[in-house]
């Protein structure tokens, strides 16, 4: 079998449905629903041995994924994304053991490929021909891209002062794509209105059952890494929550299978001050997150005021022993900064949020200076172009004082 799919499961209410049919959430309480395997079987065909020789992609996981034919596993080659070591930036913050996975290497630039690669190949599986998202930005241009490379119609709704180089992707891709007055939630309530009146299948954030089984393949693919272990801390930065909760997912499939043991990494949150939902509920005590309101952040991926799936994200945390943690959007361009210069990567502004979570917490003393740390840098910096503002010298090559320019350019 390429999947040993079994059935879908209501993470609130516990109620159980086919997999045959098009499903969002569960019908019975509205909560997100998880795709569930016979694991027992897949061990026996998913195995160390088994997994050496397949492609570094998606799909190397294929029997706890849920796509049932592989000729509907679409793909663009994402997955595979490197474990970098960052010594400078470790020392810099006081980490012996301090690595980033640079999922910005995906093939639309974001961690976004691995979830909606996921769900528009079982969309298509189970006949969809138009699929819709509200996005405010790479989840867009993800879905945009396995649209086309599946056959698919695409339809976008996009907050206005979404990142230009996203719009432009997704046109190119072939998506109509529509600009909202208002931030990711008033995009949500329009796209809804043209999937209950066109029929378009949504594939928002934790609203169809699929999507999280591509993210989770990040946590599948960073224990093999690991050599079948996980790190002692991820930090992670949060908007919908998708990965987090596919990650915290992926580490209980793989001790089911006999993969890696029952240790877990602390699961750290890390969201803007001025959008900080999740921050707040578990500052308070809460499982479900009040809606954030007047959000706004220079890191568009984390500008998401409510998300469905805050009680599972707060549940990995909390079980995990993690924690959750906001900073400011000073914090987060000083973030891009530190990892570009001392590193060489150039990453996304989620991702300089949790590069200073990351200082942060260990200045705290949270982490400890031997914890094994990894960073999920989820997007490349080269997306968001509209962030760099320098004042650049101009030379003339006739000066003959161009050594003196060139020394005070930079003095």
């Amino acid at each position: 079998m390429y999947s040993f799919l079994t059935h879908l499961e209501c993470t609130n209410c516990g109620e159980q449905y086919p997999t045959d049919k098009l499903i969002t959430t569960c019908p019975a309480c509205g909560k997100v629903l998880y795709a569930r395997y016979d694991l027992a079987a897949a061990a026996k065909e998913m195995t160390k041995e088994a997994l050496i020789g397949r492609p570094w992609n998606l799909w190397r996981y294929h029997e706890i994924m849920p796509v049932q034919d592989p000729a509907n596993a679409l793909t663009l080659g994402e997955g595979g994304t490197a474990v970098l070591s960052t010594p400078r930036l470790g020392k810099h913050f006081g980490f012996d053991k301090l690595f980033v996975k640079d999922e910005g290497r995906n093939p639309t630039g974001s961690f976004k490929s691995r979830g909606l690669a996921s769900a528009v190949s079982r969309a298509k599986e189970l006949g969809v021909s138009a699929v819709s998202i509200p996005s405010a930005g790479n989840a867009a241009a993800a879905m945009s891209a396995y649209a086309a490379n599946g056959g698919l119609d695409a339809y976008v709704f996009m907050p206005e002062d979404a990142p230009a180089v996203m719009k432009a992707e997704c046109v190119t891709y072939g998506a109509k794509v529509y600009l909202v007055k208002g931030l990711i939630n008033d995009a949500g309530k329009i796209g809804k209105i043209g999937c209950d009146a066109r029929g378009w299948f949504d594939v928002s954030t934790l609203k169809e059952p699929y999507r999280a089984e591509g993210k989770k393949t990040m946590g599948l693919e960073l224990a093999e890494q690991l050599g079948w272990r996980v790190p002692d801390a991820i930090i992670y930065p949060t908007g919908g929550g998708t990965g987090i909760v596919g990650m915290w997912k992926a580490f209980d499939e793989l001790e089911q299978m006999g993969l890696i043991g029952s240790k877990r990494p602390k699961m750290i949150v890390v969201q803007a001050e001025n959008c900080a939902p999740i921050v707040r509920a578990f500052e308070r005590g809460e499982r479900f997150a009040e809606p954030w309101q007047g959000a706004h952040t220079v890191a568009p991926g984390i500008r998401v005021p409510g998300a469905i799936g805050d009680y599972l994200i707060l549940d990995s945390v909390r079980q995990s022993g993690g924690t959750c943690i906001a900073v400011s959007d000073d914090e987060i361009l000083e973030g891009v900064r530190e990892l570009a210069s001392k590193e060489g990567i150039y990453s996304s502004p989620e991702v300089g949020a949790i590069v200073m979570a990351a200082k942060n917490l260990r200045a705290s003393g949270f982490l400890k200076q031997d914890d094994e740390t990894v960073l999920f840098a989820t997007g490349a910096g080269i997306k968001h172009t509209e962030l760099v503002d320098f004042d650049f010298a101009v030379l003339d090559p006739n000066d003959p004082n161009v050594l003196d320019a060139i020394d005070r350019a930079y003095a």
